[in-house]
C-alpha cells in the first residue's frame, strides 16, 4: 500500500542570535511533515503491516526533503527525530506503526549513518495540533548538547481520519549548549551511545 498524501510541509528554523548571544554560524534545523490519509481510521485493525511497510517510503521522502531545505548533504547533519499525530478516528497504534523501525532505515541512508535511536512521540489531536519531534544526536544518544525538540504545526492538519508523519534533522545542536557531559568531538559512535 502507498501512501495518499494530502500535502508536505517543509519547515527550517535557523537562530542567529540567543540571550543577546551572536550565534555564529547559525544552528538550524528543518522538518519535513507529510499529511496523508489514514487507511484504517474509525476501524480497529489488528494488522498494521501495510502502515508500518508505508513508513519506508515515507522515511525516504521526508528525510530527503529535510536535508534538502538545510542545504546540506546529508552526512554533515548532527542530530535527528520523528513524530506522528493521529486525527481523532485514528489510534495511537497507528501512529506507532508509522514510526517502526523501518521508517529509521531511509532516515540512515540519507544521513550516511545513525547509530542511535531516533527519538521519537505520537499524540491524538485534530487541526492546528503542536506536533512535537524529540531530537538527539543521530550517532550518540549521550551528547547532551543535541537534547532538544522542535514544534511544528499545520493548521488544517491531521483531519479526522489523516496522520501527519514528521522528520527533523539539524546541523547542530542547541544555541549555545553549556551542561557539560560527552561533546560532539569525543563521539565513537559505534554503539549508539557514546
Amino acid at each position: 500500500m502507498s501512501a495518499k498524501i494530502r500535502k508536505i510541509v517543509t519547515f527550517v528554523e535557523e537562530t542567529h542570535s540567543e540571550m543577546g548571544q551572536a550565534i555564529v554560524p547559525p544552528t538550524r534545523r528543518a522538518a519535513a511533515v507529510a499529511v496523508i490519509e489514514n487507511p484504517f481510521a474509525g476501524r480497529y485493525e489488528a494488522d498494521l503491516s501495510p502502515l508500518i511497510d508505508m513508513s519506508e517510503e515515507l522515511g525516504a521522502l521526508l528525510a530527503a526533503r529535510a536535508v534538502a531545505a538545510l542545504g546540506i548533504e546529508g552526512a554533515k547533519a548532527e542530530s535527528y527525530g520523528k513524530a506522528a499525530a493521529v486525527g481523532e478516528n485514528g489510534e495511537l497504534e497507528h501512529a506507532a506503526a508509522l514510526l517502526h523501525p523501518k521508517l529509521g532505515t531511509p532516515i540512515r541512508k540519507a544521513l550516511g549513518k545513525g547509530a542511535a535511536l531516533i527519538p521519537s512521540s505520537k499524540k491524538r489531536g485534530g487541526p492546528g495540533v503542536v506536533l512535537d519531534i524529540p531530537l538527539g544526536h543521530k550517532d550518540a544518544a549521550y551528547v547532551r548538547s543535541h537534547f532538544d525538540g522542535m514544534e511544528v504545526r499545520i493548521a488544517d492538519a491531521p483531519r479526522p481520519n489523516e496522520i501527519m508523519l514528521a522528520v527533523a534533522v539539524t546541523d547542530s545542536g542547541r544555541p549555545l549548549p553549556r551542561v557539560g557531559g560527552l561533546t560532539k568531538d569525543q563521539i565513537k559512535g559505534e554503539d549508539g551511545l557514546r
